[in-house]
């Protein structure tokens, strides 16, 4: 019989706040600290903000950081009308609006979170002093002969829907979450099964996550335009990735570091050994490591 898992130990306790944005109430966690100028934090596909509290527990305590549920996701509310990509950035906005109304802020994304914020920082460039992209690479090129296929599957989902899977209980969570990311210790992934996991009516587990998110999004995505906002950021950018991340042999020499240097006009690039797509959650030890000394470099 296996012993049971000490509950993960935070080093700084997170004050949960509920703020209404753009008609939805999000869920916002702020790290307090000496410096009062935030750096925001701003998750992945699935993730909660909450999930950066190993990353703010390898931090210096001088930081004050502050992430959010994006919409649809933890504890954040449910959009009404659906979920399209460009109501991200206009939630970030109002946020940084909201955040750091008079000066611009340190902005950290992973993932989807990386993308919004890239995108963010060639929009609002004023607005954004540095920016890390954790494993935020944008999408493949897409082929536009396949669109007839994906506005019919993306009507497929709408009529069917496409709920999350359920589980019997936290602990068949953990062993789906341990099963992806092998490389994440058991007490981080008894936290993130209990962030991301709520108990239903049945007595099962299911996941903070509107279940619309699963739906395929019937816009092709536009890997030109993307670059078009990555070329006009004017913040220094440190780009992060996994060495072992699958998403690295996916996209290729999309995301190699000469094609970047081509696209992000004052780049770090920098590689996390062992380490796959959730590298925050994984190493944050070394993932702090690289923002600190990114920081600490390129003082604006």
């Amino acid at each position: 019989m296996s012993s049971p898992v000490r509950p993960y130990a935070a080093r700084r306790a997170a004050q949960l706040e509920t703020v209404r944005i753009r008609g939805l109430d999000h869920q916002f966690y702020r790290w307090p600290g000496h410096d009062p100028q935030p750096i925001l934090l701003v998750h992945g596909w699935g993730d909660t903000g909450e999930t950066f509290q190993f990353l703010v527990d390898c931090l210096p305590p001088r930081h004050t950081l502050v992430a959010f549920d994006l919409r649809g996701f933890g504890r954040t509310a449910w959009a009404q009308d659906g979920y399209w990509f460009p109501d991200y950035l206009a939630d970030l906005d109002a946020i940084i609006d909201r955040l750091s109304p008079d000066a611009p802020l340190d902005l950290i994304g992973h993932s989807m979170g990386g993308n919004i914020a890239m995108l963010y920082a060639g929009i609002r460039p004023q607005r954004i002093r540095r920016v890390v992209s954790l494993e935020g690479f944008g999408l493949p090129r897409t082929d536009p002969e396949t669109a007839p296929q994906r506005y019919r599957r993306w009507l497929d989902d709408v009529r069917a829907g496409s709920p999350f899977a359920t589980y019997d209980d936290y602990a068949g969570l953990v062993r789906v979450l341990a099963a992806r990311n092998p490389r994440t210790p058991p007490d981080r992934l008894e936290f993130i099964a209990r962030t991301w996991g709520r108990p239903m009516p049945d007595g099962r587990i299911g996941l903070r996550a509107d279940p619309r998110h699963r739906r395929i999004n019937p816009i092709l995505y536009q890997r030109e335009q993307a670059e078009a906002c990555w070329r006009a950021i004017t913040a220094p950018l440190l780009f992060v990735i996994g060495a072992e991340s699958p998403f690295v042999a996916r996209l290729g020499a999309l995301i190699e570091e000469t094609r970047m240097r081509t696209l992000i006009r004052d780049l770090t690039y920098a590689r996390v050994p062992d380490a796959g797509h959730m590298l925050h959650h994984e190493r944050p030890d070394a993932v702090a490591t690289l923002i600190e000394r990114f920081l600490t470099t390129q003082v604006t």
